[in-house]
């Protein structure tokens, strides 16, 4: 199991033309992911998604805040001592084009991790072998057709497939999918998420999805938590039908209704908003970060920064906003938390054309 508490992440800069900069990718992030459960996070590009992803592998370091793997805060150890929890939990890189070293073999890709991890198991190269062929086929590859291959010889879905195997090399208990598969066609994407569910509910393995598209995120993390982040903070969290179908933040509530509708199938939701411009948002303002985009932002707003709370504990607006149908209340929503000073659910989704 993994617990992050109040992780913060800051960035120094010194541009050129913009002079010194502080960025916030993180600002106080939490949330706990139970083995073989699954917690996504969405939000808009630049939003932190990838930094946290990053943090939970070792690739970054954190300013803030507590990292826990199966009780042990990490921040207390050394590297050394840190690598073991760390090799427990394994990404799955966004692109799959440049996660692949092009100069060797499918074989030789997934042959190098077995060969450290024979170290501790001492397994035979007959059994490494034995090891990656199973892999492949684990993940819907035959063994013959792709081990002798390189990854140019591959098309994107085969590539990807090729790096979620490498990560199974060292046996991890968790996944980060970094946009597993936007650089994936189309036609091939149900096939990697698919693959993603499949890991959860045969191996058991935690997953952690991060991703800009709702639908994926409902797909992939069924009976998990939906995180929506920005700017670096969590600004609205919950089971992850629930957020979708009820949201209550307006930022939720806008990335929702910028999913494309299906016309003749399907109808805008009856409370959809018109999806936001851009922002120059290198300014930090001491109230709501997204108070300059919002659509319902009062000067409350622009004063008092919100904290993250149970839905039907927050203070102003509607409190108790009700579920996707306007009738359950806040006893209804399970752990659904925004931070927002006037919460509203709207039916923001698009929902099934009339006949």
């Amino acid at each position: 199991m993994i617990e992050a508490r109040n992780i913060t992440r800051t960035y120094r800069t010194h541009g050129a033309f913009t002079g010194p900069r502080t960025v916030h990718a993180l600002r106080g992030v939490d949330f706990t992911l139970p083995k073989g459960g699954a917690v996504s996070f969405i939000g808009e590009s630049g939003c932190g998604k990838t930094t946290l992803g990053k943090i939970l592998t070792g690739l970054e370091t954190f300013d803030g805040g507590e990292l826990v793997v199966d009780g042990t805060e990490l921040s207390g150890l050394t590297p050394r001592r840190r690598a073991p929890y760390f090799r427990r939990i394994q990404m799955v890189h966004q692109d799959p084009y440049s996660a692949l070293n092009p100069t060797r073999t499918v074989g030789q890709i997934l042959g190098d991790p077995l060969r450290m991890r024979a170290k501790e198991t001492g397994a035979s190269r007959r059994e490494q072998e034995d090891r990656a062929a199973e892999l492949l086929e684990l993940v819907g590859l035959q063994p013959d057709g792709v081990l002798g291959k390189y990854p140019h010889q591959l098309s994107g879905g085969q590539r990807q497939r090729v790096v979620i195997a490498r990560a199974l090399t060292v046996d991890p208990e968790v996944l980060i999918a970094d946009e597993a598969v936007s650089m994936i066609d189309v036609s091939m994407r149900l096939g990697i998420l698919s693959l993603l569910r499949d890991l959860r509910e045969r191996l058991g393995i935690s997953l952690l999805f991060i991703t800009h598209d709702v639908a994926t995120a409902r797909y992939v993390g069924e009976g998990g938590e939906l995180h929506v982040i920005y700017r670096g903070q969590v600004i609205e969290r919950g089971p992850t039908d629930r957020v979708i179908q009820a949201p209550v933040h307006p930022y939720t509530q806008c990335l929702l209704s910028a999913i494309p509708v299906l016309r003749g199938i399907e109808e805008p939701g009856p409370d959809r908003l018109v999806p936001l411009a851009s922002l120059d948002e290198r300014t930090d303002t001491p109230g709501c970060l997204f108070a300059p985009r919002c659509p319902f932002a009062t000067d409350a707003c622009t004063a008092e920064r919100p904290a993250l709370v149970r839905l039907g504990d927050g203070a102003g607006g509607a409190d108790d906003p009700g579920g996707a149908d306007g009738a359950a209340g806040a006893d209804d929503a399970g752990d659904h938390r925004h931070a927002c000073l006037h919460p509203e659910a709207r039916h923001v989704v698009a929902v099934e054309a009339a006949v």
